[in-house]
């Protein structure tokens, strides 16, 4: 007697197949490259930080719910690169050094948790095996296991891009919960300098003012020289 052959499983539908294609790594990872891509071109266009700073707060509100509205709006503009110290400066302007200083550092986590999400959900899986460098490796050792300490010196030190930070967090292995709170305690010093300037920007004589600048200045010579440093020792290399 012929034994019957054994029946082959059955093939994925196109339904399957065409999820697998669109939830890949790749398609993911496209998907983020065009996010970006895409709110990169609107900040060009429509300059969203002009509007913050010249057309704000909205008319209706005022009070907490316009420094609330103002962080929610800060972090979409972060989020789409518009540079951060437009916004601090605008956030002390509007709204003082206090009550600036507390929408601003909102605004900038918020703003840090987007990118941080977006990275981690569609650029991770595809961007780990990517990484076989020796400085690439060391830095995703040291955000991963360091997360906390990382990020905040990252935060601390001004040269670093912020929006650079936020995706390289992203593809490591550190948890939102340590990129959030570094995050928040790590941007105090250079946006409190920036909300203080803003604020004081009607009296440029003002010690206020002053020393904020003086702090913005010295920060900013301090990362210039770190950063040529860096690159000369990499040239040599």
């Amino acid at each position: 007697m012929f034994e019957p052959a054994p029946a082959s499983a059955p093939s994925p539908g196109l339904a399957v197949r065409c999820a697998r294609v669109l939830f890949s790594p790749w398609s993911r990872l496209t998907l983020l490259a065009l996010v970006l891509a895409t709110a990169g071109a609107l900040v060009v266009a429509y300059e969203p930080q002009r509007l913050l700073s010249e057309g704000w707060p909205p008319v209706q509100l005022g009070g907490v719910a316009a420094v609330v509205l103002y962080a929610v709006a800060y972090g979409a503009c972060t989020a789409a690169f518009v540079p951060r110290p437009l916004l601090n400066l605008a956030a002390g302007a509007l709204f003082g050094s206090q009550a600036g200083l507390v929408s601003a550092v909102a605004g900038t986590v918020f703003g840090a948790g987007i990118a941080f999400a977006l990275g981690r959900l569609l650029g991770q899986d595809a961007l780990r095996p990517l990484l076989r460098g020796r400085w690439l490796k060391a830095a995703d050792h040291q955000l991963s296991a360091h997360g906390f300490r990382s990020m905040l010196a990252v935060r601390l030190f001004p040269g670093i891009p912020f929006a650079a930070a936020n995706y390289c967090a992203a593809v490591s292995r550190m948890g939102y919960a340590p990129f959030l709170l570094a995050t928040a305690i790590g941007s105090i010093p250079n946006t409190a300098a920036y909300v203080i300037a803003g604020s004081r920007a009607g009296s440029p004589t003002s010690p206020a003012f002053v020393i904020s600048t003086g702090f913005i200045v010295v920060t900013g010579v301090i990362a210039a020289v770190v950063a040529w440093r860096k690159r000369h020792r990499l040239g040599r290399n």
